[in-house]
Order: structure tokens, then C-alpha cells, then sequence
């Protein structure tokens, strides 16, 4: 049995180059998603990132063991937003919002995920039943490979939303959105590899 592979099979999405921003059209994807608020690295956090690998790993089997079909989990991602989007420079995160996902291949149906979903529920790892399939259709992006660790990302932002979005006659339309290529658990911050996507429109 062949493993699917989505960030080999759709570089354009995944592989977005360092130090310069890349325009992508991304198309409607599914998630698993968990929505929460406060501190990266809280407890509800944590939880929220375990039910999630934890459903994403009972869909994968589901996928293998019912469909023929088996894939790579995709990584976590994260929506962030916040009423004063200044303190994602300021790195103010008890104020953040976010919303923690993970991609799931278009061939799996409500049914399977709900079937996913309710294994992590037995399991305990989804005990606010918190967890739920999301749709996103970000279309038009900006995005960037950042190497380093997450509270060097603000300058970067800056240069995003101060410079670069009105230089080009655009504006953000949807939330900061971060796919995490690196498990920062066993990474050294230095060496994190974390793509920066901004949704965007044309400026009036």
C-alpha cells in the first residue's frame, strides 16, 4: 500500500521560501480543530494539541484499515488572533486567541471523522468534547518558510502588515495562520521551522 504524502504531493503549499514572502492560492481544505484561548503551552493547550494528533492518528487507521488508503498525519497548525492584534509584537499571549488544527485528506467523509473523533472522546483526550471538523477556504496568501523560534517571528509580522501588504496594494482578510513543520518538543528553538500564511485581499 502506497502512503500519500500532501506536503510532498503540494509543495506550493508547503515548501514557501525563506526570507522573502510567496503568493499561494490555497484551496478549501478540511481540518480537525480545536479552538481555545491564553498561553502557548497551557494546559487546555496541551490538551487541545493531544486530541487532535490523537484523532488524526485514529482517522489515518480508519483511512488504512477500512478505505485501502494510507497517508503521512499532516503537522499542527495554528489560527491565532487577538481584540489587540499589537500583542502578537508586544508577545503579550495570555491575550491570544487561536485555534489549533490539523489537515485531513479530502477523502475521508464526516462519517469516518466522527468515528476518529469519538475514539479520541474514549480515550479521554477530548474531555470538553472540544473537537470538531472545520472547513477553511483561505484563497489568496502571502507566506513564508521562518526559521528560528516563535517570539523572533514579530519583526517579521512587522515587515508583513507595515511594509510589504501596502507596498503591493493589499490588506489581510482572514487570521495569522502558522503550520509547524518542526515538533518543538525535540527541536532546538534556533532550528524551528515554522511557515508564516496570511490570507490577503486587494486594498479597496
Amino acid at each position: 500500500m502506497s502512503k500519500v504524502d500532501l506536503k510532498r504531493d503540494q509543495r506550493a503549499l508547503y515548501a514557501p521560501p525563506t526570507g522573502r514572502y510567496a503568493e499561494v492560492d490555497v484551496p478549501a481544505l478540511r481540518y480537525l480543530a480545536v479552538d481555545g484561548s491564553g498561553r502557548p503551552g497551557s494546559p487546555s493547550y496541551q490538551q487541545a494539541v493531544e486530541a487532535l494528533f490523537t484523532a488524526s492518528y485514529a482517522a489515518k487507521f480508519l483511512s488504512k484499515n477500512k478505505l485501502d488508503r494510507d497517508y503521512v498525519v499532516m503537522p499542527l497548525e495554528g489560527q491565532w488572533w487577538s481584540d489587540d492584534m499589537t500583542t502578537f509584537l508586544t508577545r503579550e499571549k495570555d491575550r491570544w486567541s487561536w485555534r489549533m488544527l490539523i489537515r485531513q485528506p479530502d477523502w475521508l467523509d464526516e462519517q469516518l471523522l466522527a468515528a476518529a473523533v469519538e475514539q479520541a472522546q474514549a480515550k479521554g483526550r477530548d474531555p470538553e468534547s472540544l473537537l470538531r471538523v472545520v472547513e477553511l477556504t483561505e484563497g489568496r496568501c502571502l507566506q513564508t518558510l521562518h526559521l528560528g523560534s516563535y517570539d523572533d517571528e514579530g519583526p517579521i509580522l512587522a515587515h508583513l502588515h507595515d511594509e510589504l501588504l501596502p507596498s503591493r496594494g493589499l490588506r489581510p482578510v482572514g487570521r495569522h495562520h502558522e503550520i509547524y513543520l518542526s515538533d518543538a518538543r525535540r527541536v532546538a528553538p534556533e532550528k524551528l521551522r515554522t511557515i508564516l500564511r496570511q490570507p490577503v485581499a486587494a486594498d479597496g
